[in-house]
């Protein structure tokens, strides 16, 4: 190709643009408001209000058991009954196993045969002791002759104590026979059954009892707290809220609430935290000891602060800052401070005021001076 026809190919060229470019430039002015509204990024707001808000410590709190015994027998024998179910609720003083009480009822009897004749041989030293004495005063026995007397009758006064006791201790070991819960709780799995032959001195329990009605839940909170949680504790106003991970509990009931009745006298030096824990009563027995739970503890109060959704608040290379809708549907970016925030709602101050609309969705594109517009939230995520 020679050089004529390269410059008629470029000349052609230019003017087909130059023809593109008058064509559009009347349908450009005449349509690009409409453009411009298009193309106004689709955005979700809400309004800035002026409000109280509390200021909540969360933690993951650790369900124990108010207390726990292991039942063991007291004395040795032959286990001849169990009287409870595995995982049945006992109440203090319940039966919960037999042991044989035969060898312990001979014991008893043969005590109580030992004091009868020890009772009977101090009588018998008594009214020895009483003519012993009368005769001494009328002359016709010694003084040695009373004193023998009276020192059989305090031997064997010793004797009837001694065998009383032993009375007494045979009838306890035959108590032992019955071994009943201590406490308010519910049974674990059974260790030792019956037929088999168990010792006090044995490491082996037979059961254990756990109290689940109240619980206790142990949770740790940053030691920066701590000045705040003393104060709220002399008020006797400190609360936990608790949360069970279970979706079905959740549905079907509001957060129960438990005081909080013990904090920790060391700070824990490898976490910097500090325990904390609380008394529920348990009343329908959701929860279960060594579970986990999410705790709340409400710890002050901020008054009258700004507050935003939590969503509004984004973060740049200076800090925190929200976007913020002027009446013109343009976007300003405003910078803030967290002063708190939780699940849903945050609290700020700086470049924000009452009543500003700052965006919650849809920020992910924008600029400064950026035109907007305001939809719903199901309106935005289908325009996307």
């Amino acid at each position: 190709m020679n050089r004529l026809n390269q410059r008629w190919i470029y000349v052609s060229g230019a003017l087909l643009l130059v023809v593109l470019f008058l064509l559009r430039g009347p349908l450009g002015l005449s349509g690009g408001g409409k453009q411009a509204k298009d193309h106004a990024a689709p955005v979700t707001v809400a309004t800035a209000e002026i409000t109280d808000m509390p200021v909540y410590a969360q933690a993951i709190g650790t369900v124990m058991a108010n207390a726990t015994v292991q039942v063991r027998p007291r004395i040795d024998g032959e286990i001849v009954a169990v009287r409870f179910r595995e995982g049945q609720l006992v109440k203090a003083g319940d039966l919960l196993f037999e042991i044989d009480r035969a060898p312990y009822e001979a014991a008893l009897r043969a005590a109580q045969a030992n004091l009868q004749r020890d009772e009977a041989q101090l009588t018998n030293a008594s009214r020895d002791l009483g003519r012993a004495t009368e005769l001494t005063r009328k002359g016709y026995a010694s003084a040695q002759t009373r004193d023998t007397a009276s020192a059989s009758k305090q031997a064997l006064a010793a004797s009837v104590a001694a065998s009383q006791a032993a009375v007494d201790q045979a009838q306890l070991q035959l108590g032992y026979t019955e071994i009943r819960s201590p406490i308010d709780g519910k049974t674990g799995p059974i260790l030792v059954d019956a037929g088999n032959i168990v010792q006090a001195s044995s490491a082996t329990a037979l059961v254990t009892v756990t109290q689940i009605q109240p619980v206790k839940i142990s949770f740790s909170l940053p030691q920066q707290n701590l000045a705040q949680l003393q104060q709220e504790m002399k008020t006797e106003t400190l609360v936990a809220a608790l949360h069970l991970h279970d979706p079905i509990v959740a549905d079907t009931r509001s957060d129960p609430t438990a005081k909080i009745d013990f904090i920790g006298n060391t700070v824990n030096t490898a976490t910097g935290t500090i325990e904390l824990r609380a008394t529920y009563d348990n009343p329908d027995l959701a929860f279960v000891p060594g579970e986990f739970v999410d705790v709340n503890v409400r710890l002050a109060e901020l008054k009258n602060v700004i507050t935003v959704p939590r969503e509004a608040v984004n973060t740049g290379q200076k800090g925190f800052y929200v976007f913020v809708v002027d009446a013109d549907n343009k976007v300003a970016m405003r910078d803030v401070t967290t002063l708190y925030q939780n699940a849903t709602t945050a609290a700020v101050k700086g470049e924000v005021k009452e009543g500003d609309r700052v965006i919650t969705d849809g920020q992910l594109r924008l600029l400064p001076g950026a035109l907007v517009r305001i939809v719903e939230d199901n309106e935005r995520k289908n325009a996307e």
